[in-house]
């Protein structure tokens, strides 16, 4: 257990206490990391404070490339803004996407379809259907829930760049077992086996869909949607969008906009990231499970996001619209629309560090929360403890990924040594899983969730305040799901279709009653859709 005991919870608690009640994440961030620094040194701590800060890019590849990735995308982004595309890609879709729904569903399927890669997904998504949305007054908490809850989900069913490391945390559970190596089932056949029993993931992706087809909201989404539906305000008033293309880059060429102007580069960063990621994970004789195992996700997408730069560049000088200046003045535009995400993203790497193994100069906070629920183990109810403890480290970390390197191996020897079973074991794999989203969806300093917000171009704390409401009532039920499976092993192919229409039962109840309480419809009433110059 870590030697600092409850008070490494303080620094994350804070941060997000903090970030949700003033809703200012960088000052909120800052804070945070300032007093896990006072903690380890027991002063002022401010050389611990930086030195966490600046370690977040420094010490790591990985971050260092999500940071050019984004800062491309912004580049990008900025670049088809100039062109026209976006402009273009809203007046194709006015007649055609004409209704909320469908633009939801378009959204919902192509966060689907997108699996390869969370960022990347929320990347697609959230640019080509932001546009899109705010000309139907879909508010932009919408959109960001649509785009991030299809994104984590739906990269951890499949086979992704999450498969590496989720296979390498089901073998480093093995590991800490008494197993002989023989005895060691094939972590690809566990995986396999737990995809059923990662109920959250599962479950958001239905929840998505459901919000989607039934046009219902409860909670401060049916108050944000009202808002868009009747003024028109994607965003609130006084709301901190994490990009506003239109009020920092001005008014977009519209006199030569074409639709390939927007499609193009969106096909040129998925193609050159997918066939990227082949490529560097390919070697001679490798399966195609071993091509995606062994691929580099994070260097794919700094390839396709220049590919997509270097696209809308050539899409300039084509159709005469920017001079090679004017796109590099623009490129250098995008980088800053893109600030303050790289920002809070570097923050939130920074808490990271705060409550990182002791060894590793943090606090060793998820050591400490996992080994204090150890206590409370049984066979009947250990899924659910598992869930709730990934996803309590996962809220106070903000990374799905570290909460799964740390419980992971503590989850697979603890369930193997109550139940001398793999099933269980596979078990304990889908509620690690399960919990580290819904933690990570549930946390405004997670990455992903700053993502989602940045491609979506909403505020970071309405995001995660708006996504709460559906993001726990989904944990909700799958707890519920595993409470009668740890007492009945009933199938979880029988719990699940169970747990859809649940969903759909307390969609429609609470946004009943939350509409009364409001005193508002509902669903919120179809805006007017922007008048698009050009479309009479």
């Amino acid at each position: 257990m870590s030697e600092f005991g409850a008070l490494s919870l303080l620094p994350p608690l804070l941060a997000i206490a903090l970030a949700i009640v003033t809703r200012k994440a960088v000052l909120s961030l800052f804070l945070g990391i300032w007093s896990g620094a006072v903690i380890l040194t027991g002063g002022v701590g401010l050389g611990q404070t930086f030195g966490w800060i600046a370690s977040a890019i420094g010490e790591s590849v990985f971050h260092a490339q999500i940071i050019i990735f984004t800062l491309l995308l912004g580049s990008a982004v900025a670049m088809m803004w100039r062109l026209g595309g976006s402009h273009a890609v809203r007046a194709w879709a006015a007649e055609r996407v004409d209704t909320k729904r469908k633009a939801g569903l378009s959204a919902w399927l192509l966060g689907i379809v997108l699996f390869f890669d969370d960022y990347a997904n929320t990347a697609v998504v959230g640019s080509t259907m932001k546009d899109i949305s705010d000309n139907l007054n879909i508010s932009r908490e919408k959109l960001s829930y649509l785009v991030d809850s299809t994104a984590a989900p739906v990269a951890t069913l499949a086979i992704s760049s999450w498969v590496a490391f989720q296979l390498s945390m089901i073998e480093s559970g093995y590991e800490a077992t008494d197993l002989a190596a023989s005895e060691i089932p094939d972590s690809f056949t566990v995986f396999l086996e737990s995809i059923p029993y990662n109920m959250y993931a599962i479950l958001a992706i239905a929840m998505v869909g459901i919000i989607v087809l039934t046009g219902r909201d409860y909670g401060e989404m049916l108050a944000a949607e009202h808002r868009a539906a009747e003024t028109g305000k994607v965003t609130r008033d006084d709301a901190r969008p994490m990009q506003d293309v239109e009020a920092e880059l001005g008014e977009p060429n519209v006199d030569d906009a074409r639709l390939i102007s927007f499609i193009l580069p969106i096909v040129v960063l998925i193609g050159v990231t997918i066939g990227s990621a082949l490529y560097t994970g390919y070697e001679p004789g490798a399966s195609l499970y071993d091509v995606v195992a062994g691929a580099d996700y994070a260097l794919a997408l700094i390839f396709g996001s220049f590919a997509m730069v270097a696209t809308t560049y050539a899409l300039g000088y084509v159709y005469s619209i920017l001079s090679l200046s004017e796109s590099v003045d623009t490129t250098i535009d995008g980088f800053g629309i893109m600030l303050t995400a790289v920002t809070i993203l570097v923050l939130a790497w920074g808490i990271g560090n705060v409550v990182s193994p002791v060894e590793e100069g943090g606090l060793g906070t998820g050591a400490y929360v996992a080994d204090f629920v150890e206590a409370f183990l049984s066979p009947e109810v250990l899924p659910v403890v598992v869930l709730f403890t990934a996803a309590f480290i996962a809220f106070s970390t903000g990374s799905s990924w570290g909460t799964m390197g740390i419980v992971t191996p503590v989850a697979v020897p603890v369930a193997w040594n109550l139940t001398g079973s793999h099933t269980m074991v596979a078990v304990m794999v889908g509620m690690v899983f399960s919990g580290s989203i819904f933690g990570d969806h549930a946390s405004p300093i997670s990455d992903t969730t700053v993502l989602s917000s940045t491609f979506t171009g909403a505020d970071l704390i309405d995001h995660v305040r708006t996504q709460f409401y559906y993001a726990f009532t989904v944990v909700l039920v799958a707890a519920g799901l595993m409470l009668v499976w740890g007492f009945t092993r009933i199938t979880p192919f029988v719990l699940l279709p169970v747990g859809v229409l649940a969903l759909v039962g307390i969609v429609y109840g609470l946004s009943e009653f939350d509409a009364r309480r409001r005193d508002v419809e509902p669903k919120a009433t179809q805006g007017s859709p922007e008048v698009v110059p050009g479309d009479d």
